[in-house]
């Protein structure tokens, strides 16, 4: 039996109506943005199982990274995640891998103008990676935050019922995550002596939210 196929036997009808429709990568960003974020900061809040996050109707980067990744297993892609690893004064971020004609692309949630969605124009999942350095900065003061990068992770080497369809914390993931294989993003050397910070016209552009505190999505 194929991942696909385990899958697909686990969800609800009305959960198979929503997978059904998000049979492209540009449609399964879309199905993200049009989610409320899911402003909770406890690790247990914040981790729920693709089943939850649908039924709840929000979501965090992790969430979205692991909804992507199931949305595109529904379809017969490999579900795969993108690990960024931060200093201790930025939060960690989590992107669905997508590939196409040969080249990398992300999906992602985020609040934010930056550390979302990837065009497939990227050779190799480093190079992608590489692509949110700049992105990832502090607002109070642009201290550049990114130190590495994990490779791609497999998610098919668990069965789906435990982070697709249970009502369980998906903790064990964030940690299983953590404990991956990760990459310097460059030297220690050059991290500590040779970046630049952002500018304050990159700073102010992290003032902008998609989703509100209230459920409100902004209007540009």
């Amino acid at each position: 039996m194929t991942y696909q196929t385990k899958l697909r036997a686990l969800l609800s009808p009305a959960e198979h109506r929503v997978f059904k429709k998000l049979n492209t990568p540009h449609r399964i960003q879309d199905y993200l943005e049009a989610l409320p974020q899911n402003f909770s900061r406890s690790r247990e809040g914040s981790c729920r199982s693709v089943r939850r996050i649908v039924a709840e109707g929000k979501a965090y980067c992790l969430e979205g990274a692991v909804l992507a990744a199931a949305s595109l297993a529904y379809h017969g892609s490999p579900p795969l995640l993108l690990d960024i690893k931060t200093t201790d004064h930025d939060e960690e971020h989590v992107v669905a891998l997508f590939k196409d004609g040969g080249r990398w692309g992300a999906i992602s949630k985020t609040n934010h103008p930056v550390l979302r969605w990837r065009d497939p124009v990227y050779k190799s999942v480093r190079e992608l990676a590489m692509s949110y350095f700049n992105e990832y900065f502090l607002w109070q003061n642009g201290e550049k935050t990114m130190y590495s990068h994990s490779r791609a992770f497999g998610l098919h080497r668990y069965p789906p019922s435990r982070w697709v369809t249970t009502e369980s914390s998906l903790e064990w993931l964030a940690d299983a995550l953590d404990r991956a294989p990760h990459s310097p993003v460059a030297p220690a050397g050059i991290i500590k002596t040779k970046l630049r910070k952002a500018s304050k016209i990159e700073r102010a552009v992290l003032e902008l939210e998609e989703w509100s505190r209230a459920g409100r999505r902004t209007r540009f």
